[in-house]
């Protein structure tokens, strides 16, 4: 496939991809399909499933593909049909970092903003997450996704006993892809190849090594790389096996607050000026508790005060971003990912409509969910009850949260 006249073109603002694709898979077995990212998954080669997500979205510009030079034919087959010019093929390295540096050359003059690094063998790849990474890399900084370790950790002595059980509790397992400032990385990758460094496993490894911050944003448990000859086949069966009933569920949570004298009024994480402020141990931010309850009711962990009892002086006065947070780690480990998010507003005052836009982006950066997937909405209670008379406000919450798995017969 061939670049068109228009990739030649100013790229300010441009994002580009670079996908990994160069290697043996070996740990996979051998195939007469070849490596693993040509091997048939849902009748087509993963590496076809990978680009075309990057494919369809539309603020992906150049995607460079690193190919070992034995597998032009391989890859001229597996993209056979897909005529779209922003992909451009390259020939890899004898390793992977030596293969992104290559990919990463090609996509100079003119440069792009952005570059996201991906594994060719990662081909559940979806939207939201490429939104994720997209969106967290700043001038100066990075984006991995990640998830938190789940299973418990243990250091191998020298000879095969357990030395040492490791802390999980700051342990992330890095996905890709990786998304840097094309600058910053480029010269990165440049200078490790001057030093002859070439231990690097990923390019996140590279940027800290470079002291380029990268900041962590949640992964998914589907973007899973395919390295063994059982992935593959999993990942076949995943496409290619029945519809089934999706694990779905639904949580509610409700919450209110009376009002104390005060200056300000915390709903959904924004403080919003008022003469008054809701009493209770913590900011009272009503929205957030309830939302609260509503997440740990998808996978019956208990409700805030479970977690967050009252009694503890620790609480007193806390941000309640932390009960959510808190919450949302807890289905993530789980295993689920947050669908949607509803948060009514029950009160007379303060006006809810003109900080929606705040709010709604305080809950996306507390869940790590995209704005759309989240609804804020605001009610009277036409004058009647504590409401009505101002005492207090009330909220209702809902969350969609989708597991792992299926709803059993």
């Amino acid at each position: 496939m061939t670049q068109s006249d228009s990739l030649t073109a100013s790229r300010t603002g441009e994002v580009a991809a670079v996908i990994v694709a160069a290697g043996r898979g070996e740990r996979a077995g051998q195939s007469v399909e070849g490596p693993k990212q040509y091997r048939q998954i849902g009748g087509k080669p993963v590496l076809r499933h990978t680009l075309e997500t990057f494919l369809t979205d539309p603020r992906i510009g150049r995607v460079v593909v690193a190919i070992h030079p034995d597998d032009e034919a391989l890859f001229a087959e597996a993209t056979a049909g897909l005529t779209d010019d922003r992909v451009i093929a390259i020939h890899g390295g004898h390793s992977r970092q030596a293969s992104t540096r290559l990919a990463l050359l090609a996509l100079y003059d003119p440069s792009p903003q952005t570059v996201l690094i991906h594994d060719g063998v990662r081909p559940f790849i979806d939207r939201e997450l490429i939104d994720r990474i997209i969106a967290a890399v700043e001038d100066g900084r990075g984006a991995l996704p990640s998830l938190p370790v789940a299973d418990t950790i243990k250091r191998a002595g020298p000879a095969g006993n357990i030395a040492e059980t490791v802390p999980r509790h700051d342990l992330h397992a890095a996905q890709t892809p990786q998304g840097f400032p094309f600058a910053l990385i480029a010269a990165a990758h440049e200078r490790a190849h001057k030093l002859g460094r070439e231990d690097f496993t990923d390019d996140a490894s590279i940027a800290e090594w470079a002291k380029i911050p990268v900041r962590l944003v949640a992964g998914s448990v589907d973007n899973i790389k395919l390295t063994w000859a059982r992935d593959i086949a999993l990942a076949d069966e995943r496409l290619t096996r029945p519809s089934v009933f999706p694990d779905v569920r639904t949580g509610n949570g409700y919450d209110v607050h009376t009002f104390a004298d005060g200056d300000a009024v915390v709903l959904c994480g924004v403080a919003i000026p008022y003469h008054k402020r809701l009493s209770g141990h913590s900011d009272a931010d009503v929205g957030l508790h309830a939302l609260t309850d509503a997440l740990l009711a998808t996978c019956g962990a208990g409700d805030i005060g479970t977690h967050f009892p009252p009694s503890d002086p620790q609480w007193k006065g806390a941000a309640s971003h932390i009960f959510l947070e808190h919450a949302a780690a807890i289905v993530r480990e789980a295993g689920g990912r947050i669908a949607n998010v509803d948060v009514t507003i029950v009160c007379e005052a303060p006006k809810i409509g003109p900080h929606r836009e705040s709010m709604t982006a305080a809950l996306a950066s507390m869940l790590n969910i995209a704005p759309h997937r989240i609804s804020i909405k605001a009610t009277t209670n036409e004058k009647m009850g504590f409401v009505g008379r101002e005492e207090g406000i009330a909220s209702i919450a809902t969350a969609s949260v989708i597991y792992p798995g299926e709803v059993p017969a």
